[in-house]
């Protein structure tokens, strides 16, 4: 009897300790649960709330260049931008600012957003577009514009910076009120043609080498 009493004791304690096992093994294993369920969250809550701005910039295969006034330094270089803020913060875009590059002369002219709209000399005589404003982006959010840029300012030099065929370099800087980073994509355009007679209604094209947007989230 005494051996069969201590058999039923080790049983026993056996029994109890892979219980003992068990619940500890099963308190660890919540316990990763729980930190991977933390992580998702805080994870979750920086992607849909705390993620600084980042905005995108992208511009198409075609822009629209005018210069109408004859004995003038100013241009005009209309641009379409696709704007999207990869953040979950909003993103303001107080500004914009165009640099044109002649790679033949090296001279670089600046320009301004002034407007938005489509260009044509009839709009302009009676100043029917929307004047450029800063811009909102909320978070996971985009928009598309036509900014007209103008020439900033009769100091710019040469008077006229697009008037020969072939390729100019442009560079697109934007201020964002929430960051220091200034978004900025480089791209080069060609004027195929000149007709100085265009200009009277209309636009003329300059076109992308590759027939391919530009972009700042790729090397240009």
């Amino acid at each position: 009897m005494g051996r069969f009493a201590d058999r039923m004791r080790a049983a026993d304690d056996a029994e109890t300790a892979t219980r003992g096992m068990a619940v500890l093994e099963g308190g660890k294993f919540a316990a990763v649960l729980s930190a991977i369920a933390l992580a998702f969250s805080g994870y979750s809550l920086w992607e849909t709330s705390l993620k600084e701005a980042d905005v995108r910039i992208f511009v198409p295969p075609v822009i629209q260049y005018a210069a109408p006034y004859q004995n003038s330094n100013f241009e005009m270089i209309a641009v379409p931008v696709t704007l999207t803020n990869e953040g979950a913060r909003t993103a303001t875009i107080l500004s914009m600012q165009l640099a044109v590059t002649d790679p033949r002369t090296k001279q670089t002219k600046h320009f301004y957003a002034a407007d938005f709209g489509r260009w044509t000399m009839e709009r302009t005589r009676t100043g029917a577009y929307e004047p450029f404003a800063p811009l909102s982006l909320a978070g996971r959010s985009s928009r598309t514009e036509q900014v007209l840029f103008y020439t900033r300012g009769d100091d710019q030099k040469p008077a006229q910076m697009i008037e020969a065929v072939g390729p100019y370099n442009f560079e697109l800087v934007f201020d964002v009120a929430e960051t220091s980073a200034k978004p900025t994509v480089k791209f080069d355009r060609s004027l195929l043609y000149y007709d100085a007679r265009a200009f009277n209604e209309r636009t003329l094209p300059m076109y992308s080498a590759d027939w391919q947007s530009s972009s700042n989230t790729k090397s240009q």
